[in-house]
């Protein structure tokens, strides 16, 4: 089942939505995260939403301050991508 998720990110031609592909593939969505989780965590895909930047400081090293985040920045959802080459890192 994790290659399967894999491969869907590998051949999609559109951004997939993770409850379409829940279903697609016959589980739960909290366990397609997991599985999606896994392969973040092997370095195959990559979480592209945490990667945000705070619109007002610019680097969101104040944003810390805020008791619930920065105010500047609003809940995306959630966006995952696949690892390309020369992103991944060298193994040795």
């Amino acid at each position: 089942m994790l290659q399967q998720v894999l491969r869907e990110f590998e051949h999609a031609r559109e951004p997939l939505n993770l409850r379409d592909l829940a279903h697609k593939l016959g589980v739960e969505r909290s366990a397609l995260e997991g599985m999606i989780d896994y392969w973040i965590r092997k370095g195959r895909l990559k979480d592209d939403s945490a990667q945000t930047v705070c619109s007002s400081c610019g680097s969101g090293s104040a944003c810390g301050s805020e008791p619930q985040g920065c105010p500047f920045v609003g809940k995306m959802p959630r966006t995952i991508s696949l690892v390309t080459p020369d992103e991944a890192p060298v193994s040795r």
